[in-house]
């Protein structure tokens, strides 16, 4: 009993801190509208009818979780196969459509193989677990802006860890230059970060990778979908894909469904898909979800026009801001990080925005960003509109004076 109302107390107190202190968690309720994208109808607390919004921080970044063809594809499969994989990969859990699935996406990244997961957080820990307890004396060196899934596996594998700082290659190859020469290196990276909208020089790094003999760990999950000709990436559109030992990607934000995944040489992806618990010990996804996604690469594959409006769509954004002097973080990419500073301050912002203007906006808070860099997230979709762009900004030059004084 003690036990018990010990661990309760400890956790009514820390809950409480967190309320205190602007960073408790609570989830709106928010209904995609599939045929109306990207509208939602946000079921308010309390009751009442639901309200129409626009969601600004989707990221479903092409809208296609949305698009006809995805949705069919799943429906069939669906009648097909049934709603579950029934098992794990190695119990009755591998059909056609996850096998069909892997080859489309080792092919995507110009790859001799790849594997899927649950998720791209699964993926990342689990791929790095495995990959960083392959030898003894592992050395990672991680860029200080890595995802916490990322910084999970490593941590987990026990391996050597260094930090570089952000983007900062002069670091990384201080770090390096100062790792014994013999022992085994892995540099781990995102392509585009997501709180703050910047793009890695993967070319850079992989030199000095090759300088040091280090193998290359990317995480594309911000860019799948959205850069390269075919939309494979950061590294695609870079031509960079032959320099990278292991690309690591999502099926949840690009493509617009759920997973992840990992592509690289075939003896690498083999030994994780054989020693990987993240893998060997959880069910795989639905038949329908593979043969969804499938659709959806088929189809970013060759609509070159839908990420030429996704550019043009952030462009217009980011123009629209400076225009009515609204602050916002230096961006490359499609991610738009407005500095609203303060957990309290963040989170205040971003219910006024809701609450009196109907648009959903996500507080980006301590421990996703450092305490004191707090920041509103926004991200234009091809089918955000000048319209809804304006709104924007009126809604933002409303509330964001009014809300550092409440």
């Amino acid at each position: 009993m003690r036990t018990r109302q010990t661990l309760r107390a400890h956790c009514a107190q820390h809950l409480d801190t967190m309320r205190a202190e602007g960073r408790y968690r609570d989830f709106a309720r928010l209904e995609k509208i599939a045929d109306r994208f990207p509208l939602y109808r946000w079921h308010q607390p309390g009751g009442g009818a639901p309200r129409e919004i626009t969601v600004w921080s989707a990221n479903d970044y092409l809208g296609m979780g949305c698009h006809p063809a995805v949705r069919q594809a799943a429906a069939g499969a669906i009648a097909a196969y049934g709603a579950g994989a029934g098992g794990t990969r190695n119990i009755s859990g591998t059909s056609p459509e996850h096998t069909g699935l892997e080859a489309e996406l080792a092919a995507w990244h110009s790859k001799p193989s790849a594997l899927l997961f649950g998720s791209g957080y699964i993926a990342n820990q689990a791929a790095l677990l495995a990959l960083l307890t392959a030898l003894p004396g592992m050395i990672v060196f991680s860029d200080a802006m890595n995802h916490a899934s990322m910084i999970d596996g490593m941590r987990r594998s026990g391996a050597g860890r260094r930090i570089w700082r952000h983007n900062d290659l002069a670091h990384l190859e201080e770090l390096l230059q100062e790792a014994d020469p013999a022992a085994p290196k892995v540099i781990a990276l995102e392509s585009v970060y997501s709180m703050e909208g910047d793009v890695a020089p993967l070319h850079a790094v992989c030199d000095l990778a090759e300088r040091y003999d280090a193998i290359t760990y990317l995480d594309e999950v911000h860019a799948v979908g959205l850069y390269g000709a075919t939309g494979a990436g950061i590294a695609e559109r870079d031509q960079a894909s032959g320099r990278i030992d292991i690309i690591q990607g999502t099926l949840a934000k690009g493509v617009g469904v759920v997973g992840g995944y990992i592509a690289g040489e075939a003896d690498l992806v083999d030994y994780v898909r054989s020693t990987a618990g993240g893998l060997i010990f959880t069910t795989s996804m639905p038949p329908a979800t593979a043969a969804a996604i499938r659709a959806s690469i088929r189809h970013i594959q060759q609509d070159s026009a839908l990420r030429e409006r996704l550019a043009e769509r952030a462009a217009a954004l980011k123009a629209a801001l400076d225009r009515a002097g609204l602050p916002r973080l230096p961006s490359e990419s499609h991610i738009v990080p407005i500095p609203v500073p303060g957990a309290g301050h963040c989170r205040r912002v971003a219910r006024q925005l809701l609450e009196r203007h109907g648009l959903y906006v996500t507080p980006i808070n301590y421990p996703t960003v450092p305490r004191g860099t707090e920041r509103l997230r926004l991200c234009a979709t091809p089918f955000h509109t000048d319209a809804m762009i304006e709104t924007l900004m009126a809604a933002l030059r409303d509330v964001l004076p009014v809300a550092r004084a409440a």
